[in-house]
């Protein structure tokens, strides 16, 4: 009861915090991409780079930065693992190929790593503290969970430009957006955390490791790292990559309760507060509001879910130890474990606390469904704002076809190119984890990565493809994916997930902007109301479940039926 009590109040607490911090960050932040005035560090950067701030683009233009950015970003951090024995503090690790340590990275590791911090996937197939130094962390993986969330925030200011603007071809800049959200947004902002983080406990060294004894009398290692500065942009950039092998569970990523909910508000802030600038650039506040109630009341959904099925396992061993502990720490239990893993999975973030892997067949589905959902509750920075925009257009239309009228939201038609570049952008996720799960399955050498058979191995398998194709990062631990099979075709899931989407959406963007803006007329559905969010919730449900029922069954709905 104590436990279930401290749970409530840290939810309470946690509301009530991004409920304080949504307006004034939400204000900032469309203040930061609407601003006509550059700071100095800015212009120095334009100049160098030799960027006009005051050229828009087109939508093509704008995309054409997006991949070229993050195709020059792919190569310069596969360079960066497999030239690490020339760079400082490479502290001589590597991945060992073949049972031979080597000291740089495997050309399969190297690709999907880089792959995978570009994309703000951070899904990792190697052991962080023994196969990277510090250089390729500091100066590679972080700047990437920096730069990364950059781009997704600004791919979603110009979604929102879209609606906002009228009769043009211009979404902005792309540059001075990715230069904004970081020098603006994510490094201060991550800074500060970084602050808070180390009072709280988080380690931040240079060096190699420091020896310990045992108990017994063994002389142990223990590595170090400079764990604040990328523990607090993993989570404030909904990335998720840890430092250490065991993620946000190891003591020196998130040493206490203070910090664990410290950095599930980081999670939380930036993709909740994003719905107010949408609002604010859209001149209607209460556009912001409902996205955010449809997000709020999925995230809670899911916790009492997912919390309820921990607290009550049905497994023998679960059962006759009296609770659901293997695989979570005792120092955060289930309340906090359960709170992490829901918000993390809902955010594209994929750090985690406890293995999901552990959970109880039903709390397993709950974080599963919730990647499979589009991470739209609250989803990842800008990522989280653009996928639900994207199925409350699928809403509007399906509203439309209901009373037989042309659909409109906040001003602008919805037709063919609109409603056919929304289907796009939510057709590939389902496309890529049914395939990719499929092909995995249906290949015997790959079988051999399963650490477990049944309902619970075809579940590793559908979460592995899940997480890449979304953009999230976490895994069910019981499947080895080192494999070049593995390697390559999450990689791939991890790059179509990330890209065709954005894609998508600013040639929506673009489409929306060309439009003039139409006043509403009596058949017109107002979308600031609780019925367009009661639309928009069950759209996100509706398409997931006809998407994705079978495969469940398949493996965490057997697995929970068991």
């Amino acid at each position: 009861m104590d436990s279930t009590l401290a749970g409530l109040l840290q939810v309470g607490v946690l509301v009530l915090l991004l409920a304080l911090v949504y307006k004034p960050l939400g204000d900032y932040m469309a203040r930061t991409y609407t601003s006509e005035k550059h700071w100095r560090v800015e212009t120095a950067l334009y100049r160098l780079f030799r960027v006009d701030p005051s050229a828009e683009q087109r939508w093509t233009t704008y995309a054409a930065g997006v991949l070229g950015f993050s195709f020059l970003s792919v190569v310069l951090l596969y360079l960066m693992q497999r030239l690490q024995p020339l760079l400082p503090l490479a502290l001589g690790r590597g991945t060992t190929v073949d049972d031979v340590a080597t000291d740089t990275v495997s050309p399969g590791t190297a690709f999907n790593t880089a792959v995978s911090f570009v994309t703000n996937t951070n899904w990792q197939s190697y052991v962080p503290e023994q196969v990277l130094g510090h250089t390729v962390q500091m100066a590679g993986l972080t700047v990437q969970n920096v730069v990364s969330a950059a781009v997704g925030i600004a791919v979603a200011v110009a979604l929102i430009r879209g609606f906002a603007r009228s009769a043009t071809d211009r979404l902005g800049n792309f540059w001075v957006d990715l230069t904004r959200g970081v020098v603006r947004l994510l490094l201060p902002f991550s800074f500060v955390a970084a602050i808070v983080l180390l009072a709280m406990g988080v380690v931040m060294s240079l060096n190699a490791g420091v020896d310990v004894t045992g108990v017994d009398g063994a002389q142990n290692t223990l590595p170090l790292a400079p764990a604040a500065s990328q523990e607090a942009i993993k989570e404030l950039g909904t990335n998720g990559g840890g430092i250490f092998n065991a993620n946000s569970a190891h003591p020196f990523e998130n040493p206490n309760a203070l910090a664990n909910f410290f950095e599930i508000f980081l999670l939380l802030v930036i993709p909740v507060a994003l719905t107010r600038t949408f609002g604010v650039m859209v001149r209607n506040a209460r556009q912001g509001l409902v996205l955010v109630a449809v997000m709020g009341v999925i995230w809670t959904v899911f916790v009492g879910l997912a919390w309820l099925a921990e607290a009550n396992p049905n497994g023998p061993a679960t059962v006759a130890a009296g609770a659901a502990m293997e695989g979570k720490e005792v120092r955060f239990g289930i309340p906090s474990s359960i709170l992490f893993g829901v918000s993390t999975t809902g955010t594209s973030t994929g750090a985690v606390n406890s293995m999901h892997d552990s959970y109880t067949g039903g709390a397993g589905g709950i974080t599963l469904l919730n990647m499979l959902l589009g991470e739209v509750a609250p989803g990842g920075v800008g990522a989280g704002l653009y996928g639900i925009l994207v199925l409350a257009i699928i809403a509007v239309f399906l509203a439309g076809l209901m009373v037989g009228r042309t659909p409109e939201y906040l001003g602008k038609k919805l037709g063919r190119v609109q409603v056919t570049a929304a289907a796009i952008s939510i057709l590939v996720m389902p496309t890529l984890v049914l395939v990719g799960a499929g092909l995995a399955i249906a290949l015997p050498e790959t079988l051999d990565a399963l650490n477990n058979s049944g309902p619970h191995g075809f579940s590793e398998v559908l979460y592995a493809y899940a997480s890449a194709a979304n953009n999230n990062g976490s895994a069910f631990a019981g499947i080895t994916v080192t494999g070049d099979f593995f390697q390559a075709t999450l990689g791939v899931a991890m790059l179509l997930g990330r890209f065709v989407p954005i894609l998508a959406v600013l040639a929506l963007a673009g489409s929306l902007a060309r439009q003039r803006r139409v006043e509403p007329g009596a058949g017109t559905l107002p979308t600031d109301g609780v019925l367009f969010g009661v639309l928009v919730g069950g759209t996100v449900v509706l398409v997931a479940a006809l998407t994705f029922f079978p495969a469940l069954a398949l493996g965490p709905i057997a697995e929970a039926l068991s």
